[in-house]
């Protein structure tokens, strides 16, 4: 690739010098229960040569906000700064690029490609990128591969219901939540301490400020977690609820909870506002064959497995039948935590 300088647009060019700049988004609630992952992942990007590692698990499983609170925890050893690139309102892969342009300021020119102009504006910046919601762009992996291979310093973390399937990709699966056990069920603080708990107290008393976990209540608000699988957007759902229902009739109201999943912050994308929203954004990015899968997998799910991990596991279970007749050994491009 011929070296050619690139113009930056003047309001939102990349820094340069030794303070980190960022645009990543403030979320006003405290990212719960996920310590061990925070510490995990800031050791695994600061490896040398960890230059691209994607996110990977359902939707509402909290990739998104796991990345930013990681990307604003490395700030400082990025000094050309941290950018977001929020991917969810892109469906052509074939904007991939020019959106990451657009959002480092990088102009277009008329003697070099986008990514030319990118790969040439980034070669020497000791920059991260974190390519959000990639899912549905998949098929521009191939353009990330090569910006990566050109830009030495250049560091990617990327959220994706779907690994890339690049050279040299680290595949983190984000998994729910910790659920406590429900046959040995701790006791006040002690069962305030679960992640999943500690979530629903959380947000529950963000809505009822007299909301409070009891000797009465406990065991419904463990059963709540545990019949949602952890899952965190589900669990915020389901607190919101305690405005209006207590944690004993909210669980005996989770077998329909297609319907009572809703009513998510208005400021969240509207795939999240609603468990239904979120079900059907993860069902449209399967193909014909995955859907008829998932349909069917989903359909021979025992009770009180939780929807929300409905299409990812019943298509993976689906691919993987689909090619046991003829490999073995390959680790299924949806969830490789489900087997």
């Amino acid at each position: 690739m011929q070296q050619k300088s690139v113009a930056l647009s003047t309001e939102r060019a990349i820094p340069t010098g030794q303070v980190s700049k960022t645009n990543l988004p403030v979320f006003l609630t405290p990212l719960l229960g996920r310590e061990h992952e925070l510490v995990e992942l800031s050791i695994l990007l600061q490896r040398p040569g960890m230059r691209l590692m994607t996110l990977t698990g359902p939707g509402g499983v909290g990739k998104t906000r796991l990345g930013v609170e990681v990307a604003r925890a490395l700030q400082d050893r990025f000094a050309d700064g941290v950018y977001f690139v929020p991917l969810a309102p892109v469906s052509d892969p074939d904007q991939v690029i020019p959106t990451i342009a657009k959002t480092l300021g990088v102009r277009e020119a008329a003697d070099l490609s986008l990514l030319e102009q990118l790969q040439a504006a980034l070669l020497d910046r000791h920059l991260l990128l974190f390519l959000d919601n990639f899912e549905q762009v998949v098929p521009a992996a191939p353009r990330i591969a090569a910006l990566v291979a050109a830009c030495p310093r250049l560091s990617i973390l990327v959220t994706s219901r779907a690994a890339l399937r690049l050279s040299g990709e680290y595949d983190f699966a984000v998994l729910p939540l910790p659920t406590p056990n429900l046959a040995q069920l701790p006791v006040g603080e002690y069962l305030a301490q679960n992640a999943a708990v500690a979530l629903f107290l959380a947000r529950a008393e963000a809505i009822n400020s007299s909301f409070r976990l009891t000797p009465t209540n406990a065991y419904a608000i463990a059963e709540t977690c545990v019949r949602l699988d952890g899952l965190p957007l589900a669990i915020e759902l389901a607190a919101v609820r305690i405005k209006l229902l207590p944690p004993q009739a909210l669980l005996k109201r989770l077998s329909h909870r297609l319907d009572l999943l809703t009513g998510g912050a208005q400021d969240l994308p509207a795939r999240q506002q609603t468990l239904r929203n979120t079900l059907q954004w993860s069902y449209d990015l399967l193909s014909a064959e995955e859907q008829r899968g998932a349909t069917i997998c989903s359909a021979r799910k025992s009770r009180g497995f939780f929807a929300g991990s409905l299409f990812s596991s019943a298509a993976g279970r689906w691919k993987r039948w689909k090619r046991s007749a003829t490999t073995t050994g390959q680790k299924s491009r949806y969830w490789p935590w489900k087997k």
